[in-house]
This record gives C-alpha cells, structure tokens and sequence, in this order.
C-alpha cells in the first residue's frame, strides 16, 4: 500500500501539502485521557497519519460511554477491557502504520516526565481539573504546546497553549474551581459537542505540528442554544502567574499546598482524599448535583453519597473526602474525579 496515497486527499489541502505530511508522520504526540474528548482527537489523528500516539488512561470501557466514546463498542464492556487498550485495538485497524502506545495509567507528578517526555504535543482529553494544571505545569516546564478542551452538557470549550508565547492554563484560570460538581455524570453530556470540542483540538494539534498558525481564542460553543463565544485571551498573560512567570510548578511539587492527598486507611477498605490547603465544600449545593446518581444523605457537618450498595463517598465541609467500598486508591480517585468533579 501506498502510504502517502491513504493520505492524498488531506496532501491536496494547501495548508498541509507533501511537507505538511511529512512532518505528521515524523511527529509524536499523547492523549491523556481516552474517553469522549480523546477517542474523537485520535481517530482524527490517526486517520490524519500523525506518527505516534500514545494513550493515557486509568479507566475501563463503560456501557455508558458508549453514548459518545466514539472507538469503543459492547464487546469492549463485555470483556472489561481498559480504554487505552480498546482504542489502541480500534486504532492499529484504522492505521496500521502509525504506532499506539497504550498505557493503563493515571497521570500524576509521580510519572509526568516518564509518560509525556518526547513529545511534540499534548491533548487534553481529561475531565479533571487536577490533571490539566499538572499537564500546564509539565508544558511549561519543558516547553511542549498543548491543547486544552472540556466538555459537559451541551456546552464545551478549547483552547490552545503554547509555552512562551500564549497565555498558560493557569493564567486564564488561576484557582482550582473550589465547587466542581459539574461533570457527565452528574449532569450529563450530549454525544455531538464531544465530537465537535475533539475535532477542533485535533485541527489545532495538526497545525501546531506543521506549524500553522493556531486559534489564539479562547473558544466557547454550546450546541443547544447554538450560541459561540470567542475570548480573545491574547492580552491575558498574568505578570505574576506562579507557572508561566515565576516558573513555580505547584502541581509537580509533592510538598505544595494545591496537592490533593490519597491514604488508603488500613482495614477500613477506604481510601481517605484531603488537600493540604484547606477549603470550604457548599454541601447543599454538591448534594443537588449528586441526587439524580444516587442516594444522598447528610447533616450541617458532612455529605454522604451512594451511587450503588458497594460503595459510599463522603465529603465533609472542609473538602476531605472518604471513599469507602474499596482500598485502591486510583479506583477512589475515578470515583471522586466521577461524581465530584475532580
């Protein structure tokens, strides 16, 4: 086969061209997170002949996910396959000649460097809030461009950062959300914002790779009331921002007061989760977002919210969580990042 012949079409285009191409397949790139946001980005990516590709995901196929996780299907759920396992299975079908690097794994300051060294560009493919400051700090700290992209509901946003040049994540928002209930599971999601938040950061990976000028937006777009927003985050560098200015890398620091803790609590079969800098949870508000997943009880002090007979979560006013029902503590991080929305 032909492989600059699978890719004629996209050669034609002027704004890639045979030089373009070339540059695609030389080029490396990680998806942390394969759920809707990174399935749509890699099949894209594949589909466009970027050359490597790896895949970075803690998570198992999910019935649900079927909804909007473009590469997965039932047999996935069927054999409990993990997500970078059951894309990287769909993707080597759609190209043979690009090279999937799955990896079953939650990304964290433990193995940032191991997992993103190398690359040319980073996707954001998370739903957490945590993994995209760490992934601005890792960016930053090695001058790797990544592309931002979130999606719930039917509204979703990208944006684009590039070290040095553009504004970073944490300039455009500097403080950890302290209320982050609103998630996919709590509020749901639609299938077609997902493919179209996926699609523009696949486009703009692809220009940051051939080095095309990128959008320098802030990009906004919600699909039911079919309304665009775009925030023109060109003048938004903050002069004093702890990342990109003062080069303090809080989310890479293991002593820094950002860090969220994980303590599996011997023979209790719960997983403790605190932040060192304290903060004060709206319990009312949290307990909202949480009834339509399950039973929610709880008093003036604490929240206690079971989404099934296993497993319970509990957030107390200042932000500790337990998690009960299991003593792994990447399960109890899924679970929190899940239905708390972190």
């Amino acid at each position: 086969m032909d492989d600059l012949g699978r890719y004629s079409r996209q050669i034609l285009f002027s704004g890639i061209g045979k030089e373009g191409q070339s540059k695609l397949l030389k080029s490396k790139v990680a998806i942390v997170g394969v759920g809707a946001l990174g399935t749509v980005c890699a099949n894209h990516l594949v589909r466009s002949g970027v050359g490597y590709i790896r895949l970075i995901d803690r998570d198992v196929v999910d019935l649900s996910n079927l909804q909007r996780q473009s590469l997965f299907n039932e047999e996935d759920v069927n054999l409990n396959l993990p997500k970078a396992v059951a894309a990287g299975k769909r993707l080597n079908s759609i190209n043979s000649t690009v090279t999937i690097d799955p990896v079953i794994s939650d990304l964290n300051l433990d193995n940032a460097e191991e997992l993103l060294t190398g690359v040319d560009v980073i996707i954001d493919g998370t739903d957490n809030f945590m993994t995209r400051y760490l992934i601005n700090d890792f960016a930053i700290k090695y001058g790797i461009p990544w592309v931002h992209g979130a999606a719930v509901s039917s509204r979703g946003m990208f944006a684009v950062i590039k070290p040095g040049i553009t504004p970073c994540y944490r300039c455009l928002f500097p403080q950890v959300p302290a209320g982050r209930g609103e998630t996919c599971d709590t509020i749901g999601v639609l299938s077609p914002i997902t493919d179209i938040i996926g699609s523009f950061q696949a486009i703009e990976v692809i220009k940051l790779i051939i080095g095309a000028t990128t959008n320098s937006n802030l990009e906004q777009i919600d699909i039911w009331d079919t309304s665009f927003f775009s925030m023109d985050t060109s003048e938004g560098k903050n002069q004093q921002c702890p990342a990109c200015v003062k080069r303090q890398f809080d989310f890479l620091d293991r002593s820094s007061a950002v860090q969220e803790t994980y303590s599996s609590l011997c023979g209790r079969d719960t997983v403790q989760i605190y932040f060192r800098e304290k903060r004060q949870r709206d319990l009312k508000k949290l307990s909202e977002h949480l009834k339509k997943n399950g039973k929610v009880t709880g008093n003036q002090f604490l929240l206690r919210f079971s989404p099934d007979n296993e497993t319970s979560i509990v957030v107390f006013k200042d932000g500790r969580v337990l998690v009960h029902g299991t003593n792994d503590i990447v399960k109890a991080k899924s679970l929190y990042s899940k239905y708390i929305g972190n």
